[in-house]
């Protein structure tokens, strides 16, 4: 009996020595819940992964553009500033804001189109058809009474009117301004681009004369005019001259450079602006970053002293 028993043991100890036959239960052969993940599953993750970086590395979206609100844009009158505006704000896929200004200037004062396309970056020809009095209307009414309004009080209306419109359409975000004095009333916004457009005169000339179907002679003339006027609005209303370098972040000549290719420059240094948004002021500037000279500059000549050549 003793040796039966012992038999049974050694039976038992070697059937539990033995290993798990494939023909056992599933649920004897599942892995612990810990364990890693199969090659299946990592091969799902890293292939959507890869889709993901290749669909970031094709979108044509300028993220960093986005994030800019307005474009102003300065030019000669015949240097096609105007036109360069318009393709930018069609590239952009933004609003063009120029002429909506002066109806929506006009509604803002309760006079008519006419009265501030009369007014329009003019500051020469308001001061002279307002030395007396204007007639100020109100839309509400069929039958308006002139009202009889002092000079500086329709100044300074004009002004502010002006300048509130502009700062809304900046506000509002993603506009191409063109003039207005734009350039100065979001001077302090540095998340708006200020560009200056101009050519020779002999290509304004010419491009007045085709766009306009005018002789040379008259196309000059008008050049002249508008040249005056916006010079002298500037200067007028905002203290400033149109032609300060230090009012844009670019100015293109369009002597040699085509509008299309005008247009690509600006969007390329509106996005360059746009990555410079969230760096301190005093980080910014052409020193940023930039190491002290190994030697004395060799294009520096000596201080004279009084008596020398110079």
């Amino acid at each position: 009996m003793e040796q039966m028993e012992q038999q049974e043991q050694r039976q038992e100890q070697r059937i539990e020595a033995e290993p798990q036959s494939p023909d056992q239960p599933a649920e004897l052969q599942q892995q612990p819940e810990s364990s890693a993940p199969t090659n299946g599953s990592a091969t799902t993750s890293t292939s959507h992964s890869t889709q993901e970086e290749a669909a970031a590395a094709t979108t044509p979206v300028h993220n960093g553009i986005g994030a800019m609100r307005a474009v102003t844009i300065s030019r000669l009158y015949g240097s096609g500033g105007g036109e360069i505006g318009a393709r930018l704000a069609k590239r952009l896929d933004w609003q063009l804001v120029d002429h909506e200004i002066v109806a929506q200037v006009a509604q803002k004062m309760g006079i008519t189109v006419q009265e501030a396309d009369a007014r329009d970056e003019r500051a020469e020809s308001f001061l002279s058809r307002m030395l007396s009095t204007m007639q100020l209307t109100s839309g509400a009414l069929p039958n308006p009474t002139p009202l009889v309004v002092p000079l500086g009080e329709l100044q300074a209306a004009y002004h502010q009117a002006l300048c509130s419109t502009v700062e809304a359409a900046a506000e509002q975000g993603h506009v191409v301004i063109i003039g207005r004095g734009s350039q100065v009333v979001l001077a302090n916004r540095r998340d708006v681009l200020h560009v200056r457009i101009i050519a020779p005169l002999e290509d304004r000339i010419a491009y007045v004369a085709r766009r306009e179907g005018v002789n040379e002679t008259e196309a000059a003339a008008r050049i002249k005019l508008k040249d005056k006027d916006r010079l002298y609005y500037l200067r007028a209303q905002y203290h400033q001259q149109a032609d300060d370098p230090l009012l844009y972040d670019l100015i293109i000549n369009t002597a040699v450079l085509d509008l299309d290719s005008a247009v690509e420059v600006i969007v390329a240094a509106l996005e360059a602006k746009s990555h410079r948004l969230g760096v301190p002021e005093s980080a910014l500037g052409p020193a940023a970053g930039q190491p002290r000279y190994p030697g004395r500059p060799e294009d520096l000549r000596p201080p004279y002293t009084n008596g020398e050549a110079k």
